[in-house]
């Protein structure tokens, strides 16, 4: 069996927790050490029992609790080596640090963890495809472009997280915002809109795709009514219907999704 919960997802923090095979993983650091130990807690998952950590890209809001939470938990954190030297340089030690290279393949107990290069403005961001057995899981946090080999990476899944995190409408009449950093997170090395996702996750969809969890939406220039309610009319249309659709938020942990 493998299930994920998203412990929370948002421009203050983000990571995840996936099980599978006996392993325990968690994805990114990016909430304070005292929140990921409380939110792991509340999923009845030990902080000591994790397997490793596996980080997306160097960014404060995926890595921002990590410093602290391995000065109490001896885990290994699996990174590229790009991004490892540069959260190394910045003062985070502690636990084991195994690096691999984009698009490569390593394994964790029985779980394989497949990389693949995204675009983003990190130093070497990627995703990961998680698989145990016949189950694939899908990881895409912060991307600004879906390239055709992220398609192709992201084939055959059962089960995917990725980011949704702007409405184009909403962010373009937005007055909070400069418009230098809107063309930051519209670009193709910034965030996903919900247009962008639907089209993502419309052409990978299958019938084995059992769910979808959407992430790191902006607080003010998305809404989870307006992302799902686009995601489920098009997947309806292509006769996915059977889909299941949920939003992570930042203050609270996801329950469990069972793949």
């Amino acid at each position: 069996m493998m299930r994920f919960a998203v412990l929370g997802s948002g421009s203050k923090g983000n990571s995840a927790v996936i099980e599978c095979g006996g392993v325990r993983l968690l994805i990114d650091a990016g909430l304070s050490a005292k929140q990921l130990n409380a939110r792991l807690r509340l999923l009845d998952v030990d902080p000591a029992s994790l397997d490793g950590i596996l980080l997306t890209h160097e960014h404060g809001d995926h890595v921002k609790g990590l410093k602290v939470f391995l000065k109490q938990h001896a885990v290994p954190v699996f990174a590229t080596a790009s991004t490892a030297k540069v959260i190394r340089q910045a003062g985070i030690e502690g636990g084991t640090w195994k690096t691999f290279d984009v698009a490569q393949a390593f394994t964790v107990g029985e779980v394989v963890v497949q990389s693949f290069a995204i675009q983003h403005d990190a130093v070497d961001p990627v995703g990961f495809v998680i698989s145990q057995a016949s189950q694939r899981f899908g990881f895409v946090s912060d991307v600004g472009h879906v390239t055709r080999s992220m398609t192709q990476s992201l084939s055959g899944l059962n089960g995917l997280f990725v980011e949704a995190n702007y409405d184009a409408q909403l962010l373009e009449s937005d007055t909070k915002r400069p418009w230098s950093i809107k063309q930051r997170i519209c670009s193709r090395h910034g965030h996903l809109s919900n247009e962008q996702v639907v089209e993502l996750v419309c052409e990978i969809a299958h019938p084995l795709l059992g769910g979808v969890v959407l992430g790191h939406l902006s607080s003010d220039c998305n809404t989870p009514d307006l992302v799902l309610g686009r995601l489920r009319a098009s997947l309806a249309a292509l006769g996915h219907g059977h889909i299941g659709l949920h939003c992570a938020c930042q203050d609270e942990p996801t329950e469990w999704f069972t793949l």
